[in-house]
């Protein structure tokens, strides 16, 4: 496969690379003491959606040691389900895991996801996030067909994410910054999440697809209206609904030319920590309205890892020529 298009096939896997660019968010920035305000709201969406209450976050392969994880195992591994309107749905497996824990002044977070199925079996991508807001990520892509490491540039924001329902800036270039924010009020939230019907999404990998969680409906949510920067973008603003506890963004509705466009939304679920904002992913769904196009990133219960003691070595480029196709 050319590199080019190896890239733009990357980009069906949006959800699981979130070691992002920093946007002045701490990894020590406290609960509001009072009512936030829009800005400080979209700080803790950011400090959420980053994992930065823990150290490293995994999500695994039937709950191993990245090190000793070779083989995908039949639901016991993440899986991304791509489907347009009509179609059957294409599905790739794969591991993730990402290291907050750094001290070193330069680097913030790595982010390593190795995939075990699908069209990109054997690939493996290593994002490093650097601690300077001005600095570009590093991408460092293992081409199985090569044998060999590619290093890429940090994405455009509105380049889609191949199949998928994302855009680049969705889920890895967007900063509280690059947008003005609103506070629109509370609300309760009164509706269950999305989620790809469990006939067309069951698989060898998903052998018992989850139900569309409702475990949010009665929550009360902040509305944060969050309005793009840039001119002539593809959309105009969003509106997401916040969890006024924890912080957790449930959906995000994207608007143009007062259409809503497209819709994401967020399955989180408690690690049981103290911090009410130590959430982890229990699935991410995404639809573009226009062509009915869905994404459903589903990880199974069991299978995530948090504050583990995973040697720092680990997040290579040596890990990335280590993967067995």
């Amino acid at each position: 496969m050319q590199v080019r298009k190896l890239v733009a096939a990357l980009a069906a896997v949006p959800v699981l690379f979130t070691a992002q660019a920093l946007a002045g968010v701490s990894k020590d920035l406290p609960l509001p003491s009072s009512t936030p305000t829009a800005n400080e709201i979209a700080d803790q969406v950011y400090f959420v959606n980053h994992f930065y209450a823990v150290k490293n976050y995994g999500i695994t392969n039937n709950n191993k040691d990245p090190k000793k994880s070779r083989k995908a195992k039949p639901g016991k591994i993440t899986i991304l389900v791509n489907k347009s309107a009509g179609k059957k749905p294409d599905n790739i497996t794969l591991e993730r895991y990402l290291n907050n824990d750094y001290s070193d002044g330069s680097t913030n977070a790595q982010d390593i996801a190795i995939f075990r199925s699908g069209k990109l079996k054997g690939t493996g991508m290593l994002i490093t996030d650097f601690t300077d807001d001005n600095k570009s990520q590093s991408y460092s892509i293992w081409l199985p067909a090569l044998r060999k490491i590619r290093r890429f540039a940090e994405p455009a924001h509105d380049d889609a994410w191949g199949g998928s329902d994302f855009t680049f800036g969705d889920v890895t270039l967007r900063k509280p910054q690059h947008e003005t924010h609103e506070l629109l009020g509370t609300e309760t939230f009164n509706d269950c999440l999305g989620a790809i019907g469990k006939a067309e999404a069951k698989s060898k990998y998903l052998p018992n697809p989850p139900d569309a969680a409702c475990d949010h409906k009665g929550k009360e949510v902040y509305k944060l209206k969050s309005t793009t920067k840039k001119s002539n973008w593809w959309y105009d603003h969003r509106i997401s609904y916040i969890d006024t506890k924890s912080f957790a963004d449930y959906r995000t509705e994207y608007f143009k030319g007062g259409d809503k466009i497209k819709v994401i939304d967020r399955h989180w679920i408690s690690m049981g920590l103290d911090d009410p904002r130590a959430l982890q992913w229990g699935y991410w769904y995404g639809k573009t309205l226009g062509t009915g196009h869905e994404t459903w990133a589903v990880i199974p219960d069991g299978i995530t890892q948090v504050n583990q003691d995973w040697d720092p070595s680990f997040w290579s480029e040596s890990t990335l020529r280590k993967i067995k196709r």
